[in-house]
């Protein structure tokens, strides 16, 4: 029995028009970052938490980084009188680089650090003030390549100002790698020009690399809390940024820190910052939210 050609033609027609079948059901995740890359997803496999107020910082756990206070009670740190001069050799060549950490008792820090290799030849050296040595320590690792290389620390304060100083190799998974760890994000600062980076309250310490491509590093640093008021200035010079790159954390307490970096080289000389949050410790030092009143005695 033949099948008319008409009915052929209907039947295809109604196989074309099939009702569609519900699609299974898919679960979407909102995902959002901030300044510092971190998703919603990320931060809760990290149990971190955005901070609060201008900068974002996030909030790390104490077992991810480096603690500060337990490199100075495992040394045994060196008393640099006024006016007075120190150094620290290293003969071994495997040494590529060394943790420099400067304090006081309270007083104002002012010093030059120097890295000397052979006669007459400074690749890199630094002026370092920090208003308040004992609130704000000075922490940071300069590269030693190709020893024997010299640590030369002069305490330019007065005699009333002394200082201690440890100066010790940086090991592999040591201050230079947890700073790594947290700053891994970059952004390039032109030759005369600067970039700023606030921070809340909860954030007690900032994890800082600078960099280049090989070419001289001229930069300065600076923590501001309020206007034009300085609380730590390290003025910075490296002969090859990429081979001896500077990393450093600077204690940030209380409120209103700002982190600004200034690549003071000419423009043919750009250089590479990293700048995040290394401690968070929620502000506990502060309470009702930083408010402090003030009363008549």
């Amino acid at each position: 029995m033949k099948i008319p050609l008409f009915v052929l033609g209907l039947l295809n027609a109604a196989d074309a028009f099939v009702a569609p079948q519900k699609c299974p059901s898919a679960n979407t995740h909102l995902f959002m970052s901030d300044r510092y890359g971190v998703g919603v997803n990320d931060r809760a496999r990290l149990n971190i938490d955005s901070g609060v107020g201008s900068g974002g910082a996030i909030s790390r756990r104490r077992g991810d980084v480096l603690d500060l206070t337990e490199i100075w009670e495992d040394s045994s740190p060196v008393i640099v009188q006024g006016g007075s001069l120190r150094t620290w050799s290293f003969a071994n060549p495997a040494i590529e680089s060394v943790q420099v950490l400067l304090k006081t008792e309270g007083r104002p820090l002012d010093a030059d650090v120097e890295l000397w290799q052979g006669p007459d030849n400074t690749p890199h050296k630094m002026r370092v003030y920090v208003e308040d040595g004992a609130l704000r320590t000075f922490n940071a690792v300069i590269g030693t390549p190709r020893g024997p290389n010299t640590v030369a620390i002069r305490n330019i304060g007065q005699l009333e100002f002394p200082l201690d100083a440890v100066v010790r190799p940086d090991r592999d998974d040591g201050l230079a790698a947890g700073i790594a760890s947290v700053a891994t994000r970059s952004e390039t600062i032109q030759g005369g020009a600067l970039r700023t980076y606030p921070f809340n309250p909860t954030v007690d310490s900032v994890a800082i690399i600078l960099k280049t491509d090989g070419r001289p590093l001229n930069a300065r640093i600076e923590l501001l809390q309020g206007p034009n008021n300085n609380k730590q200035v390290v003025e910075l010079y490296t002969e090859d940024g990429l081979d001896r790159p500077f990393f450093a954390i600077v204690e940030t307490p209380g409120s209103g820190n700002v982190v600004r970096v200034v690549n003071t080289a000419p423009v043919e000389f750009p250089l590479y910052a990293s700048v995040d949050a290394y401690r968070v410790g929620g502000g506990g030092d502060w309470a009702d939210d930083g408010l402090m009143i003030g009363r008549a005695f």
